[in-house]
Order: structure tokens, then sequence, then C-alpha cells
């Protein structure tokens, strides 16, 4: 059985935290220029405004992520980096559910 180090029991998230965050990045890319096109045709909206600050949830999250990659397997650093990681991943998705949200219900 191979030993596991408690101080970072989740040192596997950092592998796919990046490429998901890259994705997320081109997902958040998309949908700007998307609104940007139909704002021509519904009118003005702060839905692309939104959305970038989103977006830099998503690349500090990535840089996080390849930051943590590049630490030492015990390094406390690279754990305290992929933390903060995961918690930009996840507020970067949480933002960008409210902004589909209330995007839809015509709020913003």
């Amino acid at each position: 059985m191979p030993h596991t180090n408690p101080a970072a029991p989740n040192k596997q998230l950092s592998p796919h935290i990046l490429p998901t965050a890259c994705t997320m990045i081109g997902v958040c890319t998309t949908l700007i220029g998307l609104v940007k096109v139909a704002e021509g045709h519904i009118g003005p909206s702060q839905v692309d405004e939104y959305t970038s600050l989103d977006m830099l949830l998503f690349l500090a999250s990535a840089l996080l992520s390849y930051c943590s990659i590049r630490r030492a397997e015990t390094s406390r650093l690279g754990a305290r980096l992929e933390r903060w990681a995961d918690h930009c991943f996840i507020a970067g998705l949480v933002g960008l559910s409210l902004i589909a949200l209330f995007f839809a219900y015509e709020l913003i």
C-alpha cells in the first residue's frame, strides 16, 4: 500500500484543476464574444464585464495550480497553492453559474 502524506491529502487536484481552468477561460472568452455579437439585437448588458472578471478567477486558479505542480511533493507551499487554486476554481464556477442565471432572467 503506498504511503500518503497527510499534510498534502489533495495533491492530486492540481493536475486536474489546471486543464479544466484553462478550458473555463476559453468558455468565458467564447461567452464574451457571443454576448458582444448579441448586444446588437438584445441591447446593452453587463454580462461581458462580469464574465471577464470571472475569467480572472479561472486564470488565478490555473496559475496557482501550475505553481503548485512545479513545487516539490513535500512542499507546504505547494499544498497551500493548490488549496488556493481550488478555492479560486470553485469561486469561478459559482460566479459563472450566477452570471448565467442572472442573464437568463434578464437581471444583468
